[in-house]
């Protein structure tokens, strides 16, 4: 069994696999009628099935509330399930004295950053549509590269830098907000229609979700563009300027460190280092841009000498009109920054709830942070679409547990929230809902106000109340029983995932199942769901 590690991915939502403190071991069918979750007379335990342990380990995509520290309790779970793979016997014995001390040491724990680099490899699996989508964007700009190179491509062997710009804008296209905010409408209100065929939509659901492979692709894209025209302007140094190479260079370098901080292990190791390197290296790198592009066009290689008047040529330049996009997109989010009121409760020392003005649609995320300049966050948004929405937050990491500890009255917000995987449930007519821990944020929308599709949310968490408060419990309340399906682990124990996605998937005849989970739980739910035949889709670490 693999030591629990801590992470985050790219877009400030963290993750955390903590040791198990309720009874990990098989609770039967009758055993769970009898103890039904204690304050809700419509919603249930899902009772159709028995409920057997889970090599996944119940957390949420957002925070990780299970949160006991026992370390001897821990450690008896380690060598328990290490038995379990060779002994049923054993199994059944040390199920009856679950918290007996292991008779043999637990197996020494794999590096962190062994854990951390073999989820980032195999996110749900080697080929996803993540990967795919990196490898053609980057195929084809190399392709175009050799072809340009070797005197088949005129045009982009004399446009080089503007190859490189064209993919520094379809980079920022593919993380810009408000872009992506309007392509998911669109993809919604078009592809949301019960004649639409399934495949078209869960094959649009792996694209959107996973457009950051394009991303990543064409940023390398862009520094090799660029490598080519520097090498190409080297070679001709007495038509261009030492102002143009300077600046081109320093493009260069400017690219390359963000997307060395990019890198996926430097990205969880020192998400802060790389949330800052990236951010700032590309605000050089785009003021940059601005240079090179006025210093190109307004230079004269024949009189080597920079013209007064550039104001037509810049009009008519391809490269001019694509740093404007760019700037565009860059700036725009930022214009919508503001420091606003909050509210901060805490039902306990392991998570908060924000309160903020203004209802917002479900499916919807949001951003807060502390400091505008230095750090980000995002959250699922819970609201009703009126007066108010709140995000939840579990106490695992510096800013987060510094909300328990000292709550704010105040918090940087982007009034431009941005839509993600959640969103694309308005696509589906019946969708299963599935989340571990406080990954429930980003789903409770979609029960507290209309949506296109029927919904049936399945929550395994632990200790409702005592962990997340009166009002979360509330809202999950007073459902029927084929609308809300909550598993408390502090009175039924920890379930087999898994198998419960997939029997309530069945039952309810869900087209989908979104799952919000650990990156590992999330993994073995998409994976157990699309071996029984069930389109299945979870958080990627670079989604």
């Amino acid at each position: 069994m693999q030591s629990p590690v801590r992470f985050s991915s790219c877009r400030g939502v963290t993750f955390e696999i903590n040791n198990p403190h309720a009874n990990p071991f098989a609770v039967t069918e009758r055993s769970i009628s009898k103890r039904l979750w204690p304050f809700a007379s419509n919603s249930k335990v899902f009772p159709s099935f028995s409920v057997q342990r889970s090599t996944s380990r119940a957390s949420s995509h957002f925070c990780d509330l299970d949160l006991d520290d026992d370390e001897e309790n821990d450690e008896a779970l380690q060598s328990l399930q290490e038995e379990d793979n060779n002994n049923d016997v054993e199994k059944q014995q040390e199920q009856e004295k679950p918290f007996a001390k292991p008779a043999v040491p637990p197996a020494a724990a794999p590096k962190k950053s062994d854990m951390r680099l073999s989820v980032i490899l195999l996110d749900q699996g080697l080929f996803t549509v993540y990967k795919r989508l990196f490898t053609v964007s980057l195929i084809l700009n190399i392709i175009a590269l050799v072809v340009a190179a070797t005197g088949h491509f005129p045009y982009a062997r004399k446009n080089a830098a503007l190859f490189s710009i064209a993919n520094i804008l379809a980079l920022i296209l593919c993380r810009s907000e408000l872009f992506l905010r309007l392509v998911f409408y669109l993809a919604v209100k078009i592809l949301g229609r019960s004649w639409v065929p399934l495949f078209i939509k869960t094959a649009t659901t792996s694209l959107l979700q996973s457009v950051g492979g394009i991303h990543s692709g064409c940023g390398i894209s862009s520094i090799a563009w660029l490598l080519y025209a520097l090498i190409l302007t080297l070679k001709q140094r007495d038509n261009t300027s030492p102002e143009i190479i300077a600046v081109s260079s320093a493009i260069l370098g400017f690219l390359c460190i963000s997307s060395l901080a990019a890198f996926p292990l430097v990205r969880h190791l020192h998400h802060n280092v790389f949330e800052r390197l990236h951010r700032f290296s590309g605000w050089f790198a785009l003021a940059l841009v601005w240079a090179f592009v006025i210093l190109r066009i307004s230079y004269d290689p024949t009189t080597k000498s920079y013209r007064n008047e550039v104001g037509k040529a810049l009009v008519h330049s391809q490269e001019f009109w694509m740093t404007v996009a760019i700037t565009v997109l860059i700036v725009a989010p930022w214009l919508t920054v503001r420091r606003v009121p909050v509210r901060v409760t805490s039902a306990s020392g392991h998570a908060s709830i924000i309160k903020f003005e203004g209802g917002i649609k479900a499916g919807i995320l949001g951003r807060i942070s502390p400091h505008p300049l230095s750090e980000w966050h995002a959250f699922g948004i819970i609201s009703d679409d009126k007066k108010e929405h709140m995000m939840l937050a579990g106490a695992v990491g510096d800013f987060t547990k510094s909300l328990v500890a000292n709550p704010p009255t105040h918090l940087w917000v982007r009034q431009v929230h941005f839509a993600g995987l959640p969103y694309l449930t308005n696509m589906y007519d019946r969708v299963l809902l599935v989340a571990t821990g406080s990954g429930i944020c980003v789903f409770l929308s979609f029960l507290l106000q209309p949506c296109k599709a029927e919904v049936c949310v399945l929550w395994v968490t632990k200790g409702v109340e005592q962990n997340f408060g009166k009002e979360i419990k509330e809202m999950m309340s007073g459902h029927s029983k084929e609308k809300v399906i909550v598993h408390d682990t502090a009175v039924l124990g920890r379930p087999n995932v898994s198998e419960m996605s997939v029997n309530a998937a069945n039952n309810f005849g869900a087209q989908v199942v979104i799952v919000t989970s650990n990156p590992q739980g999330s993994r073995d739910v998409v994976n157990a769901c699309k071996a029984n035949g069930i389109a299945a889709f979870g958080p990627i670490w670079d989604s």
